[in-house]
């Protein structure tokens, strides 16, 4: 869905604007490479948040805590 409305979206810019929507067309690939070890640094952190939540609930769901 959320693609979808980024084309439309663009296709609205297109109308309106044309050389910012084709300059967002050809910056957009850039952005995604700048952008993407953020996202990897995000699933790392989240990965690390998970373990630390597994070893302190441990013990809670060893004594049979449902939840």
């Amino acid at each position: 869905m959320s693609a979808l409305i980024l084309f439309v979206g663009w296709c609205i810019l297109f109308v309106v604007a044309w050389p910012v929507a084709l300059l967002a067309l050809l910056l957009f690939p850039f952005v995604w490479l700048i952008a993407l070890p953020f996202r990897l640094l995000g699933i790392a952190v989240e990965g690390v948040f998970a373990l630390l939540r597994a070893i302190l609930f441990l013990p809670a769901r060893l004594l049979g805590h449902r939840g």
